[in-house]
């Protein structure tokens, strides 16, 4: 009795030790986007948020003003500076920037974030996106790196609004966003465009869009832009709240960290990110 008492001890520190090895590893994130992104360092605030907890998480980024999922893949930066960036085609075996760090790294997370019109123009979504998202996947060398489609929102518009861009498939023609009457019809739109792409791709889509559309609607008293399509300071960290509670699946209402913006108007923002 007292040998097999001795040997379920051993079995139990044994387990215990291996569960707080794999709590312990590093999950290595890796953020791919535009000024939507990293607009007023938001990765940075969700690793303030993750510290707090979760210091395993480490947050890395590789986000490029103006630049689409299928920039990333196509495009050499050849100079930059505070106003942004100038690229060129790549060519031959060229890498590009972000085809670089995906192979830094053996990635656990991998965001990816376009801008919100691809998403309305069924022939961007259909065939830019989703052949960016297909060859993004195929560079990670991770097999259980998990993908997250990081879903934008409507901002500031008038309406009725179309866009157009010119098609990829046809030469000399363009391709549109159905005719959009109301905010209402803006975001049903966007969310079904994101649901489409998360669900042709196994991706996990974020609920930034939906969030976003809640407090413009229900709290029009907080200002999440800074102009008709960027987050501001109290958007990027509520941008960083919601991925906190993706990545942890843990309340992020329950830390103290708030950013530059008021603790009220944080806490606020906290409750709404479940």
């Amino acid at each position: 009795m007292r040998h097999t008492l001795i040997v379920i001890l051993i079995l139990c520190s044994s387990f215990c030790k291996s569960q707080n090895l794999r709590t312990g590893k590093e999950t290595n994130v890796l953020f791919i986007g535009n000024s939507l992104t990293y607009f007023h360092d938001m990765p940075k605030m969700l690793q303030a948020l993750l510290n707090e907890t979760d210091q395993n998480f480490k947050i890395y980024q590789s986000t490029f003003p103006g630049m689409s999922l299928s920039d990333h893949l196509e495009h050499i930066i050849v100079s930059r500076n505070e106003n942004g960036i100038n690229v060129r085609e790549k060519t031959g075996s060229e890498t590009t920037e972000t085809e670089k760090m995906i192979a830094e790294r053996n990635w656990d997370v991998i965001i990816m974030q376009t801008g919100t019109v691809n998403v309305l123009i069924p022939e961007y979504r259909d065939q830019d996106i989703d052949h960016a998202i297909q060859t993004i996947k195929k560079l990670v060398s991770n097999p259980a790196c998990k993908f997250i489609v990081f879903s934008t929102w409507a901002g500031k518009k008038n309406y009725p609004q179309e866009y157009c861009y010119p098609s990829k498939l046809v030469p000399g023609s363009t391709s549109c966003s159905p005719v959009i009457k109301d905010p209402v019809q803006h975001q049903k739109l966007i969310s079904e465009g994101y649901s489409l792409l998360a669900s042709k791709n196994d991706l996990i889509q974020s609920k930034n869009s939906e969030k976003f559309y809640e407090v413009m609607t229900k709290y029009p008293d907080i200002e999440l832009l800074e102009d008709d399509s960027h987050p501001n300071k109290t958007g990027a960290f509520f941008n960083a709240c919601i991925f906190y509670n993706l990545l942890t699946n843990k309340d992020v209402s329950q830390l103290n960290y708030s950013g530059e913006i008021k603790p009220e108007t944080a806490n606020r923002l906290k409750k709404m990110a479940k």
